[in-house]
């Protein structure tokens, strides 16, 4: 009777000790599956930030990459652009040397012709003296034409180098360039001019447009021909109506 009784103490207390440990395991469960939850929400948003940084990452390497190829293009067009410079000065100084002696031959003969009467040179002589003066007087014309064309295109080359050196920086103009307006086209804001490269035009160069001694607007060049060139109305300078007619200044002009 007494082991009986032992035994059923014994039960009625794991019992009661099991009730107790379910309560106790009861009143973890909601804490634990809020920190389940919370566990999940940061590991959800550690792996989208990780896959918008791995993407952001992947697209500046890409840029990255773009921009050291546009650098590497820059570098290679600014190196030829220098060559083909130093081609034309080179040119140029030639054309130069070969000048000075023509001048100096032209001189030479000008001096034994006007010496005629007193050197006795027979008429065969003096034929041959004239000719060598003509001759010269013609390879000076040749070479001031070539020279001429020389430093137009050492310009054009040396306005193509500064924009790849500092695309900011203003492109300088004769001087003394004077041009008028030939047409005008309001709708695309476009006129042409009457100067072009023979009189020293350059692309992206710059011209005041004025009627009166009036400031009416500037424009920019973007086409050039040989004695005409196109520009555009430059945003923020229209003070007035531009017309054919208007006469057109540098807007930087070279020292």
């Amino acid at each position: 009777m007494l082991i009986r009784i032992s035994l059923i103490v014994v039960i009625l207390a794991a019992l009661g000790a099991g009730v107790l440990g379910y309560l106790e395991v009861s009143k973890e469960i909601p804490a634990l599956k809020q920190q389940r939850d919370d566990e999940n929400a940061s590991k959800h948003d550690y792996m989208t930030k990780l896959d918008t940084t791995q993407k952001t990452l992947k697209k500046t390497q890409g840029e990255l990459a773009q921009t050291q190829q546009d650098l590497a293009d820059t570098r290679s067009n600014l190196a030829k652009a220098q060559a083909d410079v130093d081609k034309q000065k080179s040119r140029a100084n030639d054309l130069a040397d070969k000048l000075a002696q023509a001048s100096q031959d032209r001189d030479t003969a000008q001096n034994q012709l006007a010496a005629y009467t007193t050197t006795g040179l027979t008429a065969e002589q003096v034929g041959k003296l004239y000719k060598q003066y003509k001759d010269s007087v013609a390879a000076i014309e040749a070479m001031n034409e070539e020279k001429v064309v020389l430093l137009r295109k050492i310009g054009m080359l040396t306005n193509e180098l500064n924009q790849l050196i500092a695309p900011d920086t203003a492109v300088k103009l004769p001087a003394d360039l004077r041009g008028k307006i030939e047409v005008v086209d309001p709708k695309w804001d476009f006129v042409v001019l009457d100067i072009g490269l023979d009189q020293g035009v350059v692309q992206n160069g710059e011209l005041l447009v004025s009627r009166d001694g009036k400031l009416v607007a500037k424009v920019i060049v973007r086409s050039v021909q040989k004695d005409r060139c196109i520009a555009n109305l430059v945003p923020g300078w229209g003070f007035g109506a531009i017309v054919e007619g208007d006469v057109v200044t540098p807007a930087h002009p070279a020292s």
